[in-house]
């Protein structure tokens, strides 16, 4: 379903909205037509069974595996609730179905949304605001999850959300390739890699080592990698892309270049591969035909079952002009606006989400840096490896700036990652990168918002 632009004259886009989701259930059945059985019979938001509680996500791979497992031991631990829970694909298609789910009256009890898309919602007014007292009487107060994380998905100092955790962009390397090229200390701790030139330095190194590639990262049909790589280091040198909330397009120049030439090097001097999807760089890693992958966290699972020997770490502090940055998001709780109201919905849906929470050391398992802090300072996580490594990334977390065509899986990181790839694919050359760039951003940015 594609939303007109403008609609017609006299009809406000909320109406026009609420007309199209008249038939909202028969639009969602449709959308998810190519999922499976199980995951069709647990859509029921519109359910009305006592105790019920609809949940819908959009984690799939190894993070769908764990989520699984934490909803198992929820239904397990409460037996009297009915849960319905759904997962979608991710990236617009997903925020485009709560959205459609939440106006035509049918939303799930709870949601997970990115914190870099839970703006937008709040912005159209989709989401419920949660009151301080009634978060601290289940256990979910401000002190309890980690600070950033908690003031990055405030709306005015106002609460709609609750963060489960923070996925960086993250440094992986090959434990074997690196002891063999004396890039590792005598606890299998990596050197620091803390200028450009020490970076490459260590690229060489380990081609040197493997024969092939110093390291590796995916830019060939993918678009939210190169995007993540860029904006960890366009970061650390303080540059901004967009601001005002996506009317306005910011782009420094002059360390978009910088950043770009930098990322070029890597690939048109032989030390990474340059072309490399997403799956073929996991492959390279795996076989240790790569020292280096850079990618998020959540891939620790596909290692560790390849018995690949490595470990992570945080992304170089490579650009060190300005602090440590690190592109990253955050997976959050949302309680998408509902018809029914009532304290005992309520208090089911926030009972679900501390249940949840209560479960992060298995969440934690998968990669993420949890947000929930009884666990993220235990001496549980500080031994869990090698997760604890890079979990001040949380505190470094280098958000996509708001705008509703902005986030995780946008339209913004489209755009710029098509942009960015180019570049590492020696096709587009970095100042001619960052005017595509600009050129796409501004006609976003003069395009109101379709919610």
């Amino acid at each position: 379903m594609q939303i007109p632009a403008t609609p017609p004259a006299g009809v406000s886009r909320r109406t026009l909205l609420r007309g199209l989701t008249a038939t909202a259930g028969l639009g969602a059945a449709a959308a998810l037509s190519g999922c499976s059985s199980d995951v069709l019979s647990g859509l029921t938001a519109s359910r009305e069974t006592a105790g019920s509680l609809d949940y819908w996500n959009l984690f799939g791979g190894g993070d769908g595996v764990r989520m699984q497992q934490m909803l198992q031991t929820y239904q397990r631990d409460n037996p009297q609730v009915e849960l319905g829970a759904v997962t979608l694909a991710w990236g617009n298609p997903y925020y485009t179905k709560v959205s459609l789910a939440t106006i035509g009256e049918k939303p799930p009890d709870v949601a997970v949304s990115h914190l870099t898309r839970m703006k937008s919602l709040v912005e159209a007014d989709l989401l419920t605001e949660l009151d301080p007292a009634v978060l601290t009487r289940h256990g979910l107060s401000p002190d309890r999850f980690t600070q950033k994380t908690w003031e990055a998905g405030l709306v005015d100092g106002r609460i709609y959300a609750i963060p489960l955790d923070t996925h960086p962009f993250v440094l992986f390397y090959n434990t074997d390739v690196c002891r063999k090229a004396g890039l590792l200390d005598a606890g299998d701790k990596l050197a620091p890699l803390d200028s450009p030139d020490a970076f490459l330095d260590a690229m060489r190194k380990a081609k040197q080592v493997t024969g092939a590639y110093g390291g590796v990262v995916a830019f060939i049909s993918e678009t939210a990698t190169p995007w993540r790589l860029f904006q960890s280091f366009y970061s650390q040198l303080g540059g901004q892309m967009i601001a005002d909330r996506g009317r306005e397009v910011v782009i420094d120049d002059a360390k978009a270049v910088e950043v770009l030439t930098f990322l070029r090097s890597l690939t048109s001097g032989g030390l990474f591969p340059s072309a490399a999807d997403y799956q073929g760089s996991i492959a390279m890693f795996a076989e240790g035909q790569a020292g280096f992958f850079l990618q998020g966290e959540w891939e620790i699972s596909t290692f560790q079952t390849a018995k690949t020997p490595f470990s992570m770490t945080l992304l170089p502090h490579v650009f060190r002009e300005g602090p440590y940055a690190v592109q990253a998001d955050s997976h959050t709780f949302v309680l998408p606006r509902h018809p029914d109201n009532s304290p005992e919905r309520l208090d089911r849906a926030l009972g679900f989400v501390s249940a949840m929470l209560a479960q992060s050391k298995t969440w934690a398992e998968g990669g993420h840096v949890p947000s929930w802090r009884p666990f993220l300072e235990s001496a549980e996580y500080r031994q869990m490896k090698p997760q604890s490594n890079y979990a001040s990334a949380a505190e470094a977390a280098a958000y996509d700036a708001e705008g509703w065509y902005s986030g995780s899986g946008s339209n913004f990181e489209i755009v710029t990652g098509s942009a960015i790839g180019a570049v590492l694919a020696g096709q587009v050359a970095p100042a001619a990168a960052v005017r595509q760039m600009r050129s796409a951003l501004s006609g976003l940015a003069r395009t109101s918002s379709p919610i």
